[in-house]
């Protein structure tokens, strides 16, 4: 309250929920995606994702409606907080080259999206169990109403952002 001067604790920023996404577009070639990536989600997330479904038809792309395209898990309350903290403490530091998150990765109401390459960063995945490296997107849903409150808010609970060279 005091970094934010902010007069009410109802004010006071929050996590709403972390989302993981995965979309794969070799699902369209190999049946069997979809089935990889869950598995390998459920064990990032602890808890079993839901595959996503095309809404329309794409012919370019060889897409028709309702094939599997991708596979997502919402969390919320303890399990929020438990990947979390596995994710700022155990997988981020695996990143090869890792420097720092991304200062500039919010969307202007306080939520934060981070892009990984590979599932490979979360220890509990096994290297020879996985048949291709596959990367997914998290999202971190705060309760701020604007990016500068969020990134207090990260910061705070730890977030590894890239320092700046000043």
């Amino acid at each position: 309250m005091k970094q934010l001067d902010l007069d009410n604790t109802m004010r006071v920023p929050g996590l709403v929920k972390i989302v993981l996404n995965s979309g794969l577009g070799e699902a369209i070639e190999n049946a069997n995606a979809p089935e990889a990536m869950v598995r390998d989600m459920a064990i990032m997330a602890g808890q079993r994702p839901v595959i996503t479904r095309s809404r329309k038809a794409i012919s370019n792309f060889h897409l028709r409606a309702g094939m599997r395209v991708g596979c997502m898990v919402t969390l919320r309350g303890e399990r929020m907080y438990h990947f979390l903290d596995r994710l700022f403490t155990i997988a981020i530091p695996r990143v090869r080259d890792f420097r720092g998150l991304s200062r500039s990765a919010f969307d202007g109401r306080g939520n934060y999206s981070i892009g990984f390459d590979e599932q490979l960063i979360f220890p509990e995945i096994d290297y020879s169990a996985i048949d291709r490296v596959r990367g997914f997107q998290v999202t971190i849903v705060t309760s701020a109403p604007n990016d500068s409150e969020a990134m207090a808010l990260l910061e705070m609970m730890g977030c590894p952002f890239h320092r700046d060279a000043a």
